[in-house]
């Protein structure tokens, strides 16, 4: 085989590892196997079973079909949700003149969405300054993963140093570092939360050690994997910190939408300089879509058109489209009763998890928001350096009991162990898909995994 020309840049990038994990579990699928998958955070309702036509265990998101002829009798049997934004889309690619559209639209996306965005903020949080929502401030990206590259290229240069959260989402460290840029591995507190108190302590410390400044922090709350939300008056103090010490603060709001009694707070209300990124892929289930946007500090607007147009030119038309039918009143009742499933979904895992004896209550994530849980097996119930860590549990579990669970070396610092001690369980592939993993993750915990590491441990 001929050495590599790849980059040097793409070789210090990790892979996504619970894309990983889907792979192995579509492997495993194609086979015939039953696979129970909480691994990944689609929402159940986003996704588009083609089984029906092909008869090909695959999946296909809106956009892909444009591929193929569509006739209304064949959209009809698939599984297009939410149900008005699919009739947008359809109508869209078989409409008249009027009706389809489809061309470029302006590098910051078409103004009738902005000015709905606009809107949404307006009547959904507080005390938020009128200019700071303007559509002018307002970029429609091509998901939240193509706002991250805008707003990582917009922000930092090569070599500067940017603050992230471990336990944290693994595509804020792979994008950074592909980008040049140091990172800062902040550990969560016992809340599983990164505070003001947090930062205030990597800042003060990077001063005493003489380390370079911090450029930047992106944080998201609710938080993937740890589902912990910042109260307000966490954000608050956040955002003034960051304020204080010319930090740009890059707030990640994509699960908004998806909380269990907590009040949600987006940072526009507190910070002028902010950049808040969100998505249509999880709380308006269109995942596959590839669509999201972010709000922009006025100093950020002509950079990030530039970018975008150079970039990605425009997110995708006919998922802009169809996006303008997700504030109407049929789908926020449609999407709502999602929200009921996740919240069932969530109860359910967190009280098989208070069965198992052998897992501390502390060690589980407080769940607040989005749909994952996160879990701390504990020293008592891993043997790292004989091979059973959270890696090897989640990849036995899958082979096993064709259960796909996401182990936390995706989210934390490479440096610790934490990783290879972390799990995460995804629950937005519904209620039964949930029960039916925990039931077997509880039979393999109890004759498998305890076994496996307190044999280990006693030799």
């Amino acid at each position: 085989m001929s050495e590599s020309n790849a980059s040097r840049r793409s070789s210090t990038v990790q892979s996504f590892k619970v894309m990983d994990v889907l792979q192995r579990a579509n492997e495993l699928q194609s086979q015939g196997r039953t696979i129970y998958h909480c691994e990944v955070g689609q929402p159940e309702s986003g996704a588009v079973s083609l089984l029906e036509l092909t008869g090909i265990h695959t999946y296909c998101n809106m956009p892909c079909l444009a591929l193929i002829p569509l006739r209304r009798s064949i959209v009809h049997h698939l599984y297009f949700k939410p149900k008005t934004v699919s009739q947008a889309a359809v109508a869209a690619l078989n409409g008249g003149p009027n009706e389809s559209r489809l061309g470029y639209t302006d590098a910051f996306g078409l103004l009738s969405l902005r000015e709905k965005i606009a809107s949404h903020y307006e009547k959904k949080y507080k005390d938020i300054p009128t200019e700071r929502i303007g559509t002018d401030r307002i970029v429609v990206t091509t998901g939240s993963s193509g706002g991250f590259l805008l707003a990582f290229t917009a922000c930092f240069d090569v070599g500067d140093s940017v603050a992230i959260a471990s336990s944290g989402y693994p595509c804020y460290r792979n994008i950074l570092q592909a980008l040049g840029c140091h990172l800062a591995n902040i550990p969560i507190n016992r809340e599983f939360k990164l505070t003001a108190a947090e930062l205030r302590k990597e800042i003060q410390q990077r001063k005493e050690n003489g380390l370079e400044k911090l450029r930047g922090l992106i944080l998201s709350s609710p938080s993937n994997p740890t589902g912990a939300m910042l109260s307000v008056d966490e954000l608050r103090e956040l955002c003034e910190l960051c304020e204080e010490e010319g930090i740009r603060f890059l707030s990640d709001e994509i699960y908004h939408g998806i909380s269990y009694g907590k009040q949600e707070a987006t940072a526009l209300s507190f910070s002028s300089s902010a950049i808040v990124i969100n998505s249509f892929s999880k709380y308006y289930s269109m995942s596959g879509w590839r669509l999201g946007w972010m709000v922009l500090p006025a100093d950020l607007i002509i950079p990030v058109n530039v970018l975008q147009q150079n970039m990605f030119i425009n997110a995708p038309t006919i998922s802009q489209t169809a996006a303008l039918k997700c504030w109407e009143s049929e789908t926020i009742e449609e999407l709502e009763m999602h929200i009921a499933k996740y919240r069932s979904s969530r109860e359910f895992i967190l009280k098989e998890l208070a069965n198992i004896k052998e897992i501390d209550s502390t060690n589980v994530a407080p769940a607040d928001g989005g749909f994952y849980v996160y879990i701390d097996l504990g020293e008592e119930n891993v043997d790292i350096a004989n091979g059973l860590g959270s890696t090897e549990m989640c990849r036995l579990l899958l082979e096993e009991e064709g259960v796909a669970f996401t182990p936390g070396t995706d989210f934390e610092d490479p440096a610790s162990e934490l990783g290879d001690r972390r799990f995460r369980i995804s629950y937005a592939g519904g209620t039964n898909t949930v029960k039916n993993a925990m039931e077997r993750f509880h039979h393999f915990w109890s004759t498998n995994w305890v076994c496996q590491v307190r044999a280990k441990k006693d030799t």
